[in-house]
């Protein structure tokens, strides 16, 4: 489970800023936490909101961006070339620092880890990997000399990585080199599931691409096929089934090509029923499919959903029962989390104050966050959507 990650000097964050999903213990009992490692209080559901441009989206890219380079960075990237975020628009020379602390299962014990990173566009500066047993001691770390232009790297069976590719691929993690050299500890890390529909430039487009990407999805991991029709059809969409099929189609050059197709199966009078492909199916329809095939995996093995635009294209009624698919302990077993933008002021009425977050721009054009239940004064029993309409704890549109 994440426990918490900090950054400073990426996208419009200049200052360092924390995203915490710890609780105190007078955390009334819910399910909308878990009980992690040392008994810590760790929130399921954390909604972030804001006006237009204020940086939620780039709140949660810090989170997805440490990701990819934590576990992706050496294969999804080319030696040499520049690394897939921004730092801050006034402050482009400096370097950028990002920190996460998370809860790992490896080799069956759930150990708290903590990675620490400093970098240019260019390459690492330094990072660092922690684990706590009775106390924080170092994996492994990773410091560029500039004396010797080469990293001095200390820490068991990391400092074996060849020095040439470790020298080499300055633009990749130390745990993503791990992974492609067998290291257990770094192939324990890329088995977390974490689902996004943030890429660098962020929020992923609502295209035809998506509906096929989350068909083949659904495809290639039938057992999900199951808890997709089943969902799909209580959320009142006018869905009886959800059907998969696999045919041959015949390209312009005569070439015969595989094709996937999702249809929406819909009942008429008389029991009568009739599929429509979902390309034809309404947005909303689209959007709940699209939507389920990253929270699905996520829900059913545990891990992280990072969405941007949480309720985009669907009813808001919608929101709640999707997020009680994260509060049930049936539906989320293994204590999956999700972290999302919305613009429905409607999460003030379903989440506890700690378990949103307010994001807006100071007239400095720098983004602050902030968690509700820091507002100075603020009470539990207080109507949290009629003051924040009212202006009363900021993070809203100044028109």
């Amino acid at each position: 489970m994440l426990h918490r990650y900090r950054f400073s000097n990426l996208y419009s964050f200049r200052e360092s800023t924390e995203v915490d999903l710890r609780l105190n213990l007078r955390e009334p009992e819910s399910d909308w936490w878990a009980k992690d490692a040392d008994d810590q209080r760790i929130a399921k559901v954390m909604a972030v909101i804001g006006p237009n441009g204020s940086g939620k989206t780039s709140l949660l890219n810090a989170l997805v961006f440490l990701h990819w380079f934590m576990l992706m960075s050496f294969t999804n990237n080319q030696p040499g070339k520049p690394l897939p975020f921004s730092p801050h628009a006034l402050t482009e020379n400096e370097p950028t620092e990002l920190e996460v602390e998370f809860v790992a299962d490896l080799d069956g014990e759930r150990k708290l880890w903590k990675y620490e990173l400093r970098l240019t566009s260019e390459m690492v500066l330094s990072e660092v990997l922690h684990v706590k047993r009775k106390r924080w001691s170092v994996v492994f770390e990773r410091i560029w000399d500039s004396a010797t232009a080469s990293y001095a790297v200390k820490g068991d069976d990391f400092d074996q990585l060849p020095k040439t590719t470790v020298n080499d691929r300055k633009n990749a993690s130390l745990i993503s080199i791990g992974i492609q050299h067998g290291l257990p500890v770094a192939k324990g890390f890329a088995q977390v599931q974490f689902r996004s529909n943030i890429v660098a430039l962020g929020k992923e487009w609502s295209d035809l691409s998506q509906l096929q990407r989350a068909t083949n999805f659904f495809f290639d991991n039938p057992q999900h096929q199951e808890t997709l029709g089943n969902l799909l059809s209580a959320w009142d969409l006018g869905l009886s089934e959800v059907q998969l099929r696999e045919y041959n189609e015949t390209d312009g050059d005569g070439k015969t090509v595989p094709r996937r197709l999702a249809l929406g199966v819909h009942r008429g009078r008389d029991q009568q029923q009739y599929q429509l492909s979902f390309i034809r199916e309404s947005r909303g329809t689209q959007a709940a499919f699209v939507l389920l095939s990253r929270l699905i995996p996520v829900l059913q093995e545990g891990g992280m959903a990072v969405i941007d635009e949480f309720e985009s294209d669907l009813h808001p009624h919608m929101l709640a029962p999707i997020l009680d698919l994260f509060a049930s302990p049936t539906t989320n077993p293994h204590h999956a989390q999700l972290l999302f933008t919305s613009h429905s002021m409607e999460v003030l009425n379903l989440l506890p104050k700690s378990q949103v977050i307010l994001v807006e721009k100071d007239e400095f054009n720098e983004s602050q966050a902030w968690r509700l239940d820091e507002v100075k004064g603020i009470r539990s029993d207080d109507n949290f959507y009629a003051k924040y309409m009212a202006g009363a704890y900021g993070a809203v549109p100044r028109l």
